[in-house]
């Protein structure tokens, strides 16, 4: 027989689905039960709207009079572009509501579960909130820390290595781990990479896995003097394919607005006292934007500055069967650890096989 515990996992894998799509909202499941069976389910719809519950609720019909509903997230309780989500579960005469969590969002802040109680309706929360905040990681470090979440992902040989001496590096790792880059990419809001990637590659950062492309991400690239190509692939598809660029502040306004006329978003930050771009503030400038999920695929220095300014938040780390020793391009530029004590630690929680190369997942330490 189901139980909550079992219930709010069907609204978690619900969730999920819509990660990377939804922003600047949260990805919310919910499940609908009546007499021990499931008369409705819901998730956020692509751009935010309409929400789970009111999903699940159509779908239930007049047999969510009376049913439970599980939810990832606590109602939203506020008037936006939708009704509340708490009014619409009263109005349905749903008779129980099971949560994981209250919403951080200041505007619903335990207003939801307030406004549920009020009506008659018995509300239980905490069921399965370390792993609903670990699914909404993104959307709570926006709401509270003002940036979305930042997760690296590396691809290299046994000995750290991205490429060889003279650049190549396709293919280090196998077609399976190829495809599971472009998952990642579906899931997020937005790809970032450094200039250097760009102008080694010259890549498109789109989802082009079957049924996915139209999950594509922002293309966002950090490039400190404005050296993208005007003519490679990523600004002659900007009027089609969002590309977002950070620069700094006293970058070429005529370069500026001949990227704008394209199509891309340029975003200029301030420099630290290296002269580098401050990625910190640059992060937050992506948080006012309602970016939630950030994914970082290259290069060296960029992944390494990211680290150093105390912006990733995971590491998925894919590691092909194969050396090419010290004299290959390294994964990572140096992070100026001197001392262990100084090293940047993270916690793995995730371990598989894709094809013969290994995928490590990994959330930052403390």
């Amino acid at each position: 027989m189901h139980n909550d515990i079992d219930y709010m996992k069907i609204a978690l894998n619900m969730g999920a689905r819509m990660l990377g799509q939804v922003a600047p909202n949260p990805s919310v499941g919910c499940v609908l039960v009546k007499d021990g069976m499931i008369v409705g389910r819901g998730v956020t719809q692509p751009g935010g709207r309409p929400h789970a519950e009111t999903q699940a609720i159509a779908q239930a019909g007049d047999k969510a009079k009376g049913a439970t509903a599980y939810v990832t997230l606590e109602p939203c309780s506020h008037h936006g572009k939708t009704p509340p989500c708490s009014e619409a579960l009263i109005n349905a005469g749903i008779a129980r509501v099971v949560a994981t969590m209250e919403d951080p969002d200041p505007r619903v802040s335990g207003k939801g579960f307030t406004m549920l109680r009020a009506a008659g309706i018995e509300v239980v929360s905490g069921v399965l909130a370390e792993e609903a905040a670990f699914q909404q990681e993104g959307f709570l470090k926006r709401v509270k820390h003002g940036r979305p979440m930042f997760t690296l992902k590396l691809a290299s040989t046994l000995d750290g290595r991205i490429a060889t001496e003279s650049g190549e590096s396709r293919w280090i790792t196998g077609e399976t781990a190829r495809q599971y880059v472009h998952t990642l990419r579906a899931s997020n809001d937005a790809v970032m990479v450094g200039i250097g990637t760009v102008l080694a590659d010259d890549p498109e950062l789109t989802c082009r896995l079957a049924g996915l492309e139209k999950a594509s991400p922002i293309r966002i690239v950090v490039d400190r003097q404005l050296n993208i190509p005007m003519t490679g692939k990523m600004v002659t598809a900007a009027g089609e394919k969002p590309l977002w660029i950070i620069t700094r502040e006293k970058s070429d306004a005529g370069k500026i607005k001949e990227l704008e006329k394209r199509g891309a978003i340029v975003l200029t930050v301030p420099t630290n006292d290296d002269g580098y771009i401050d990625l910190g503030v640059a992060a937050r400038k992506l948080g006012e934007r309602g970016l939630t999920r950030v994914l970082v695929e290259g290069g060296a220095y960029l992944a390494a500055a990211l680290i150093k300014d105390g912006v990733i938040d995971r590491l998925e780390w894919i590691t092909a069967p194969s050396l090419i020793g010290d004299d290959g391009k390294p994964s990572l530029k140096p992070l100026g650890v001197e001392t262990l004590v100084q090293r940047h630690q993270f916690k793995p929680y995730a371990c598989k096989m894709l094809g013969n190369d290994r995928l490590e997942s990994f959330v930052r330490a403390g």
